[in-house]
């Protein structure tokens, strides 16, 4: 998580796009957001990883920054939806800590605007891991969403990886 890149600004360090992301907040205080992270992988055994983080101002746009990594040894789904979970979750907690700071005297930042888009569904191989990748998240303390309303993870992170 060295970097993120966004269509419009391109490369930037981590403190420029929560930078970036509290300014589109401010931008327009009262309307309402939800923040996203998602994270998909490519599939493969030695698989690349795109995290993304989408900040939507609900009814008028929204922005997204991602960043990839790349993991080796990642043979099965499970391990790979167990890591996308992971990356997600820690770049979440992260994110929730340094915006809360940013925007702590201009806008509290709620954590119910806060949401983990997992790239599984009630479709395909992922069905059976439900109920422990919505466990775990839940856990952590956020808000979760699977397909097809996790489009953090399975439209704007998949778009990259």
């Amino acid at each position: 998580m060295d970097y993120f890149n966004n269509p419009t600004k391109g490369r930037l360090t981590f403190d420029e796009t929560i930078s970036e992301i509290a300014a589109f907040i401010l931008e327009e205080p009262k309307a309402v957001y939800k923040l996203i992270v998602g994270t998909d992988s490519n599939g493969r055994e030695d698989a690349d990883f795109v995290s993304a983080v989408t900040i939507h101002r609900v009814g008028k746009g929204g922005r997204y920054y991602w960043t990839k990594v790349h993991k080796e040894n990642m043979p099965t789904i499970r391990q790979r939806i167990y890591e996308e979970t992971m990356l997600s979750l820690n770049l979440a907690a992260i994110l929730r800590e340094k915006l809360e700071k940013k925007l702590a005297e201009l806008r509290p930042f709620n954590h119910e605007d806060l949401e983990i888009h997992t790239d599984i569904g009630q479709q395909g191989e992922t069905k059976e891991m439900i109920k422990e990748i919505v466990g775990v998240v839940r856990g952590s303390g956020f808000l979760v969403r699977i397909k097809p309303e996790a489009y953090g993870a399975s439209v704007v992170a998949d778009k990259y990886t």
